[in-house]
C-alpha cells in the first residue's frame, strides 16, 4: 500500500514525496483512514513507528478541506510532555504541511512567552504544546479552546510519569464537547486505560506493537558490571570506532551529569540532556549530536522522549530502568522503522532484580556478554594556562605558587600577620 491509496489530498502527497516517504508504516496504514472518517483513537505504539505522521496528517488534511480562516481561532491542539518532542511535531506538520498554508506554532516554558505570545496573535490552526506553559497562557487570555476541532494527547504514559495528568485535565475541561480526540501512548498500563475510556468516545484501537516486545531487529545483550566500573567499561566499548554514536541513558539528571564529566575528561565529546538543562542547552546538546560533534548523547527517560533520530544504531543502559517498561521503550530508539540497532545494557548487583522484571515483560533472557579486564584509565591531561608575571618581579615570581605544598591558605596568613602587627599603647 502507498500514501497515494489511503486517500490522501495532492498537497500532502507532494509534501511526503519531497520528504522521500512513499509507503505508510502500519500505524499510519491502520490509523489515517479512521481519523479522516473523524473516528476517535486509541494508540498504543511503539517509539519509532511514525505516529507522528498518523496524526498529523489527518489533521492537516481534515482543516485544509475546510479551506482557509480569517480569524486566529485554534482548531487543532497537540499535547505532548516534553519541550524537544513539541518541537519536533511541530517540524513534523512544517514539513508534511508544506503546501497547505495552514498556520502552525509550538509553545513550551523554558524560555521567555514574548515571541510565543507574538505568534499566537498572529493566528494559528494547529498548535503543539507542553501543559504548563499551554495552562499559562491560558490563565492570562492568550489561548482559547472554545472552537477547538481536534485534540491529540501524545505520550500519555509520560504525562503520568511525569506528573502532568492534573494539568491534562484540566486542558481537557476546557474543552468542547464536540471534538474528535486521539489518545497516543506508548505504552497502555491501567491508569492510561482508564483516562483513555474518559476522553474517547467509540474509538478505533490502534496496537502496531504489543507493550512487553522490543524490536525485532533491535540486538539485545548485558554486561553484568560492578557500579564503581562503569565508567571504565563504558569507555572499554567506546574504544570500538564502529560505535559512531551513543545515547546512553541514565536513571537521574546528576548521574547524566557524571558520565558526561567522565567521558569528557577522557576525551570523549559527549553531552547530558535532562530537565535541568535550559532550553537552550538541551536543543543545542541534541543538535551537536545529531550533526556528530557530540559522539555521545546521555539523556533521563523523561528528556529522551523528545529525540528522534535517524540511523541510530547504538543505544546503552548505564543503569537499568526501574520500570521494565522503559527498558522497551529506551532499546526502540534504535532499530527504528525496521533498521537495525544494538542495545547494551550493564547491570550490577542491585539492579538484578530490574533486569528479571524486563525479562518476566519481554519474555526472553537478554543475552549476556562477558565482562573484560577492565584498568583504570588517567584522565586526559589539560594544558595548564600560564600564571601571568609582572613587570620587574623578582626571579622566580612569575611562577605560580598554588602547587606550593608549604604554601599556606590565604585567609590564614591574613590572620598570621594581624597577629604580628605591633598593639598600639592605650594611654590613659
Amino acid at each position: 500500500m502507498t500514501f497515494d491509496q489511503i486517500g490522501l489530498i495532492q498537497p500532502i502527497l507532494k509534501a511526503l514525496q519531497t520528504e522521500g516517504y512513499t509507503t505508510p508504516t502500519p500505524i499510519q496504514q491502520q490509523a489515517i483512514p479512521h481519523l479522516l472518517q473523524g473516528k476517535d483513537l486509541l494508540g498504543c505504539a511503539q517509539t519509532g513507528t511514525g505516529k507522528t505522521a498518523a496524526f498529523a496528517i489527518p489533521i492537516l488534511q481534515e482543516l485544509y478541506e475546510q479551506g482557509p480562516q480569517k480569524n486566529t481561532k485554534i482548531r487543532a491542539l497537540i499535547l505532548t510532555p516534553t519541550r524537544e518532542l513539541a518541537i519536533q511535531i511541530d517540524e513534523s506538520i512544517a514539513a508534511y504541511g508544506r503546501h497547505t498554508g495552514l498556520r502552525h506554532a509550538v509553545i513550551f516554558g523554558g524560555v521567555g512567552q514574548k515571541p510565543q505570545t507574538d505568534r499566537l496573535e498572529r493566528g494559528v490552526d494547529i498548535l503543539t504544546a507542553t501543559p504548563g506553559r499551554l495552562i499559562d497562557l491560558m490563565n492570562q487570555g492568550y489561548i482559547h479552546l472554545k472552537d477547538l476541532q481536534m485534540f491529540v494527547l501524545d505520550e500519555a504514559d509520560r504525562m503520568l510519569d511525569m506528573g502532568f495528568i492534573h494539568d491534562v485535565r484540566r486542558v481537557i475541561a476546557k474543552l468542547p464537547e464536540k471534538r474528535q480526540t486521539l489518545l497516543f501512548s506508548a505504552t497502555m498500563p491501567p491508569e492510561i486505560q482508564k483516562l483513555a475510556s474518559g476522553i474517547l468516545r467509540d474509538p478505533v484501537k490502534v496496537e502496531v506493537t504489543p507493550v512487553s516486545s522490543t524490536a525485532e531487529k533491535v540486538s539485545q545483550t548485558i554486561y553484568f558490571v560492578e557500579k564503581n566500573d562503569k565508567n571504565d567499561l563504558l569507555l572499554h566499548l567506546l574504544d570500538d570506532e564502529a560505535i559512531r554514536s551513543l545515547l546512553v541513558f541514565t536513571r537521574t539528571k546528576h548521574g547524566a551529569d557524571k558520565v558526561v564529566k567522565t567521558l569528557n575528561r577522557a576525551g570523549v565529546r559527549a553531552d547530558a540532556i535532562h530537565g535541568n538543562k535550559s532550553q537552550t542547552a538541551r536543543q543545542n546538546a541534541l543538535n551537536n549530536f545529531k550533526k556528530g560533534t557530540s559522539r555521545v548523547l546521555v539523556a533521563t527517560d523523561i528528556a529522551a522522549r523528545g529525540i528522534d533520530i535517524d540511523e541510530l544504531s547504538f543505544v546503552l543502559n548505564y543503569e537499568l530502568p526501574n520500570i521494565p517498561e522503559t527498558y522497551v521503550h529506551r532499546i526502540g530508539r534504535t532499530g527504528r522503522a525496521g533498521a537495525s540497532g544494538q542495545a547494551i545494557s550493564f547491570c550490577n548487583g542491585e539492579e538484578r532484580a530490574y533486569l528479571r522484571d524486563i525479562e518476566r515483560l519481554i519474555g526472553q533472557k537478554v543475552p549476556v556478554t562477558p565482562t573484560p579486564t577492565l584498568s583504570a584509565r588517567a584522565p586526559i591531561a589539560m594544558p595548564a594556562e600560564p600564571m601571568p608575571t609582572r613587570v620587574n618581579a623578582a626571579p622566580g615570581a612569575g611562577q605560580s605558587s598554588f602547587n606550593d605544598p608549604n604554601r599556606k591558605p590565604a585567609n590564614k596568613r591574613r590572620r598570621q600577620n594581624r597577629n604580628r602587627r605591633p598593639k598600639q599603647e592605650v594611654r590613659g
